[in-house]
């Protein structure tokens, strides 16, 4: 902006950072997983360990690592003019994971052994992937054309070809412990969270204005999703029976920070709600005056 006694220009010149952070709830502290820009965090459905990506001038880079950042392991790379790499999802196991890149899915170990491709769905960009309890499904979602709206839900099994479950009813977020449904998440128009039956390859509303995804507890009886107000962040418990939502959703933890709600790029927690993982954005500025 111009001086306003006409001596020269103000300008800021400085440079974003951050970190990606684990709080943990019942001692209110935090602590950092990695002191550097990261993306994607994906915790393990046991809680133990945690998947991300970190951001360089050269593209990205795919990590695992114990939830306090401990026993780092360099999973993947992705240079700037390739397609970008996604964390996906962890196996039931705690110790597989999915995550893709453009068109690609791959499966690899958390110690970065065993990579390998797992067949595409027909070219398409792939943007979640989930186990079923018993390993012997994957679920795979996959966008239809530009944006989020139009997606398809995929059933892949061993020695068959991939077979489409549901249209745009989302994204896949997660697997009931039966096995017999999804819960997806839908953007854009009629934005919520959904439920597919396996069985009967239907999708129905569950939580309509939901904006973050919905995972089952460890227990699998109740549904926990975020809700963004007034720069904070407070996590819901839905309870849920057979497909069903039961009652009214309760506010089970209430974050001191806030973070956004976009689709799994800065934020997860666990099942049990001990941890929540989140990208802690930081940076400087200085304010510079620019003579005539």
């Amino acid at each position: 902006m111009p001086d306003p006694g006409g001596k020269g220009i103000y300008f800021l010149n400085g440079r974003p950072s951050g970190s990606l952070a684990a709080y943990h709830p019942h001692s209110k502290q935090s602590t950092d997983i990695v002191p550097e820009d990261a993306i994607q965090p994906i915790i393990s459905r046991d809680g133990k360990r945690v998947m991300y990506s970190t951001l360089l001038t050269s593209g990205r880079v795919l990590w695992t690592s114990d939830i306090d950042g401990g026993n780092r392991v360099k999973i993947a790379i992705a240079g700037v003019q390739e397609e970008e790499l996604l964390t996906l999802n962890w196996s039931p196991d705690n110790f597989h994971l999915f995550f893709s890149q453009g068109a690609k899915l791959y499966m690899v170990a958390a110690d970065g052994s065993g990579i390998h491709e797992i067949p595409s769905m027909a070219g398409k960009t792939i943007s979640n992937a989930v186990w079923s309890p018993d390993r012997k499904s994957i679920y795979v979602s996959t966008l239809q054309s530009a944006g989020y709206s139009a997606s398809s839900i995929w059933r892949l099994k061993e020695d068959a070809r991939p077979e489409i479950l549901v249209e745009e009813c989302g994204f896949a977020y997660d697997v009931d412990p039966s096995g017999e449904y999804l819960l997806a998440l839908k953007l854009g128009e009629n934005a919520g969270i959904y439920e597919v039956s396996v069985s009967e390859r239907k999708c129905s509303p569950l939580l309509t204005g939901v904006t973050g995804g919905a995972i089952f507890d460890h227990e699998g009886k109740s549904l926990l999703y975020p809700v963004a107000s007034h720069k904070e962040i407070s996590i819901f418990r839905q309870s849920w029976r057979n497909g069903k939502i039961v009652g009214t959703p309760q506010a089970a933890l209430k974050l001191p920070f806030s973070f956004p709600l976009n689709y799994g790029d800065s934020y997860d927690f666990s099942r049990d709600l001990s941890t929540v993982v989140y990208v802690r954005s930081e940076g400087h500025a200085d304010l510079y005056l620019l003579n005539r």
